[in-house]
This record gives structure tokens, C-alpha cells and sequence, in this order.
């Protein structure tokens, strides 16, 4: 497996709304896209296209949104996760298995459609990695 592009920061937030405002008041973002529920995960999100990446903003649906817990310990919100590409999500799993590292589930669709799969902290010094199946040439 060789890492691919970045393609966006995963950061949980207890409102988008804010968050929003934030990047765009803030920081000057004009690409702000319309927040959309993901009921299946559980959480809200919403894309702030940046030149070279985007930032993905997640909000819990509820109490039982695996974003609830990191709220509850990051009040404020704070970096959920990075997400890199990769061409056949299959064959990065089998290929991290191999190397020992732990693959948190299968894979499954994710917010922009796509196969996903994280990669478990621990193994990643301390940051959840989320791996997005991209085909080749989709940019």
C-alpha cells in the first residue's frame, strides 16, 4: 500500500453552525457546503472546501453517535481524524492486517460516497486515519 492524497481533516464539533461561522468569518472560507445527515454513522457533516484539501466538520445525531463520546471528553470539538486516498480499500486493509496493524471494521460507505475504513490509533501514533477509496484519475 503506498499513502495517497490527503483528501480532508475530520473535526468533531458539538455545532456546525459554529463551526462555519468560524472557518468562514474567521479564516475567509467561501466554499462552505450544505451540512447533510449520515443517520448510519450516526453524525451531520458539512465540507469547507480549502485550495489543497477540506475539512470535514461532524456533528453527533445523538447520544449514541461514536462523535458523542469525543464531544463528551473535547467539549469544544477538536480533531476527529485525517483522511488519506487510496485506490482499492481492500487491498489496503488486507495490506495493513499483514503488517499488524488494526483496521477498525469493515469497510463501509462514507460521506462522500465512497468505501472508508479507519485505522486504529494506536497504531498510528496516536491519530485515527481514515482510508477513502478513490479511483484513479477522479481528480
Amino acid at each position: 500500500m503506498s499513502i495517497g492524497r490527503l483528501n480532508h481533516v475530520g473535526i468533531a464539533t458539538p455545532s456546525i453552525e459554529r463551526s462555519v461561522a468560524l472557518y468562514r468569518d474567521l479564516l475567509g472560507a467561501t466554499a462552505v457546503h450544505e451540512p447533510f445527515d449520515l443517520p448510519a454513522q450516526g453524525v451531520r457533516v458539512c465540507f469547507v472546501d480549502t485550495p489543497n484539501t477540506q475539512i470535514e466538520l461532524i456533528e453527533p445525531l445523538s447520544d449514541e453517535s461514536p462523535i458523542a463520546a469525543f464531544i463528551a471528553k473535547n467539549p469544544a470539538g477538536g480533531q476527529h481524524h485525517i483522511c488519506f486516498e487510496v485506490p482499492d480499500i481492500h487491498a489496503a486493509v488486507a495490506d495493513l492486517k499483514a503488517k499488524g496493524a488494526r483496521v477498525l471494521g469493515e469497510p463501509r460507505i462514507g460521506a462522500h460516497g465512497t468505501p472508508i475504513v479507519f485505522v486504529h490509533p494506536k497504531d498510528m501514533g496516536g491519530t485515527l486515519v481514515e482510508l477513502m477509496e478513490t479511483p484513479k484519475g477522479a481528480h
